[in-house]
């Protein structure tokens, strides 16, 4: 009787602590939002605050100026653009696609997260040397396929979507390549960070949090 009336105990008291532990998780008031500035427009980047290892490290190299003069080094028109390879940059060293800042991300991959359009996710290496599916510690890339790309579903952390500028996007992904997809003119980048409520960004975007 003892037993029964002990695991009773422990059931309510462990039914109080998730309950008050779901109530507590309360959404942040802020959020970051990214700004890509290029030679043909700026996208803005709404970075997810449910991928917080992808987020951070990105707040936190654009915030370094790691970004800054880097190129979209592979453009596929009804694909993605990609971007972040520190190789690109004028006196970068190394073949270009290669690089980054010398470390992995683990996979943040969110099952709600799907490859639409506009949405940014981390590059990485296959999954033959990368069965974890860990992220590049810097290359990204933005979906530009109105279709989108759910072949990749399940395979990359996507950790954010774009909040206004997917014309820029387009004209980015449209532009001459050579055989693997090397944009002929350069095409280069900077970064800033700003963090913001969310009401201002539901406001200044019409975005609707999720």
């Amino acid at each position: 009787m003892k037993k029964v009336f002990l695991a009773s105990i422990l059931t309510l008291l462990l039914f109080s602590i998730n309950s008050s532990n779901a109530f507590s998780a309360k959404p942040p008031k802020k959020s970051y939002v990214a700004k890509v500035y290029t030679k043909f427009g700026t996208i803005h980047l709404l970075l997810y605050d449910e991928t917080p290892l992808h987020r951070d490290n990105f707040v936190k190299l654009a915030n370094e100026h790691f970004y800054d003069s880097t190129t979209f080094h592979r453009v596929l028109v009804d694909f993605m653009i990609q971007g972040g390879d520190p190789n690109s940059k004028p006196d970068g060293e190394g073949k270009i696609g290669t690089g980054g800042p010398g470390y992995t991300i683990d996979a943040e991959i969110v099952d709600n997260y799907k490859h639409h359009r506009g949405k940014l996710a981390a590059a990485r290496q296959g999954d033959r040397v990368n069965p974890e599916k860990k992220s590049s510690g810097s290359q990204f890339y933005i979906v530009q396929n109105k279709e989108g790309a759910h072949h990749l579903d399940g395979g990359y952390t996507i950790f954010g979507t774009v909040l206004k500028g997917l014309n820029v996007v387009d004209e980015i992904a449209e532009q001459e390549v050579d055989g693997v997809g090397r944009p002929e003119d350069d095409i280069r980048m900077s970064i800033t960070i700003s963090k913001i409520k969310r009401k201002k960004i539901t406001k200044i975007y019409n975005f609707a949090f999720e």
